[in-house]
């Protein structure tokens, strides 16, 4: 039994900025779950994933697919949850609002995702990666935006980024503010460059997303590697070889 996983990561982001394409360069993809739970949207790229992927209708489904993963088939390489806001939304509505005791139906709510992370995830202990979608809301004390991922109930107070070391925002950045940021993990094509644009990854609050919930361990990043490839193995080899 793995006591940490080391390779467990949340990639946050708005609609359209890549989360799912983030996917499309993992190595031996033919050992990797899917688990779709958006309605069987396709992913926006070819993939190998086992079985083609699996389309999540009940999300006690991902629960008993890191169960077979972790004692029936030990093949399987990687778990890929997209997205955690749809799935913790398909339990609101199949198991909360469905429920004649609704207070113990919004208990059932926040164990199902604490049990998920703490039990399933930890056990599992191999690569983890979590999609999930963003919202910016106004705190209205400070007076300033705050971008987390929604979440209802009691798992509201602490938000789910809490149960990740690593977390990283899936983003639309322009190629001139991506100038002051050059390191060997964020390669700009030809293309990219006549766009004027590049999808990335930001690894690292900065002086203007004080209101986001970025974060990694301690000396992961370094400040020239705040932003860096939209690639989901660009960050899984960097995360073995910082433990390593």
């Amino acid at each position: 039994m793995s006591e940490t996983n080391d390779q467990l990561v949340l990639i946050a982001g708005f609609s359209g900025t890549g989360k799912s394409a983030s996917l499309r360069n993992l190595r031996d993809q033919g050992n990797w779950l899917y688990l779709n739970c958006e309605a069987g949207k396709r992913l926006p790229f070819k993939n190998k994933f086992r079985d083609g992927g699996h389309r999540i209708s009940d999300p006690w489904q991902v629960h008993e697919a890191f169960d077979h993963a972790t004692n029936d088939d030990t093949t399987i390489q990687g778990i890929i949850i997209d997205s955690l806001t749809f799935l913790m939304d398909m339990f609101e509505s199949q198991y909360v609002l469905t429920s004649a005791k609704t207070m113990q139906a919004w208990g059932d709510f926040a164990q199902f995702f604490k049990v998920l992370m703490q039990q399933r995830v930890t056990i599992f202990g191999k690569p983890v990666i979590i999609t999930a979608h963003l919202l910016d809301t106004l705190d209205e004390k400070a007076m300033e935006m705050r971008t987390s991922v929604p979440i209802k109930g009691s798992l509201k107070n602490n938000g789910v980024e809490a149960y990740f070391s690593t977390v990283v925002a899936a983003k639309k950045v322009t190629i001139k503010d991506l100038e002051p940021f050059q390191n060997k993990l964020l390669t700009i094509t030809e293309e990219e460059q006549a766009l004027g644009f590049k999808y990335v990854f930001q690894t690292r609050i900065t002086r203007t997303t004080v209101g986001e919930r970025i974060r990694s361990p301690m000396g992961l990043f370094a400040p020239n590697e705040t932003f860096i490839n939209n690639d989901c193995q660009v960050l899984l080899d960097h995360l073995k070889n910082f433990y390593a």
